[in-house]
């Protein structure tokens, strides 16, 4: 199965409680922060929701 590189790229300052939310459900607090998620469909559910703060990468 293949894993995700997820780095968050754009500040949390500011942003609705539901996205602060599921940046931290992914282990995102700070920007620069990188974490390896499986590539499944609650994964790429969450990424869908903050896509927009986030670079998204396939693991190799």
């Amino acid at each position: 199965m293949a894993n995700l590189n997820i780095k968050l790229v754009k500040s949390l300052n500011g942003r609705i409680a539901k996205h602060k939310a599921t940046a931290e459900a992914l282990g995102l607090r700070h920007i620069g922060d990188t974490t390896v998620q499986p590539d499944n469909e609650a994964t790429r559910g969450k990424i869908a929701h903050i896509g927009y703060l986030l670079q998204v990468s396939e693991e190799q």
